[in-house]
């Protein structure tokens, strides 16, 4: 049996609870990087029945670089309801138009970002694959 927990806050947690038997790891997953923003992208267009292959994910995944992925699903939406607005099929302009007026999390909340990642670094092992912002320390 597995059991999986989140928290955004875990500084706010007692320190018992994060022990070793507790919970045996304990994962840092930051921001999508550019495959992941893709895969993302690709996702959350074939859910509201649009083929990922009719846009260019790999431009749209570098314009949302600093983007969570329900800020990335929001894009697909917001450009959806553009492109009805619009009476036009969703194209690759409805979103690029869309994520260039939106602020992520990222923008909006750097210092929270930057002192979880700092957090993090040494504390955590990477749930993403390059794990580039938690390394170790020797």
């Amino acid at each position: 049996m597995f059991v999986v927990a989140t928290a955004n806050r875990i500084e706010g947690l007692p320190p018992e609870v994060l022990r070793k038997g507790r919970f045996d790891e304990i994962f840092f997953i930051d921001l999508p990087e550019q495959a992941e923003r893709e895969d993302i992208f690709r996702i959350h267009l074939r859910r509201r029945k649009r083929e990922p292959s009719d846009f260019d994910v790999a431009e749209l995944a570098t314009l949302t670089q600093g983007f969570s992925g329900a800020e990335i699903e929001q894009v697909v939406v917001a450009g959806l309801y553009e492109a009805f607005a619009e009476n036009s099929e969703l194209a690759q302009q409805h979103l690029v138009r869309t994520l260039r007026d939106t602020f992520p999390l990222s923008v909006t909340m750097r210092d929270e970002i930057r002192r979880l990642r700092d957090w993090a670094k040494g504390r955590t092992r990477p749930a993403s694959s390059s794990g580039a912002l938690v390394e170790r320390a020797p």
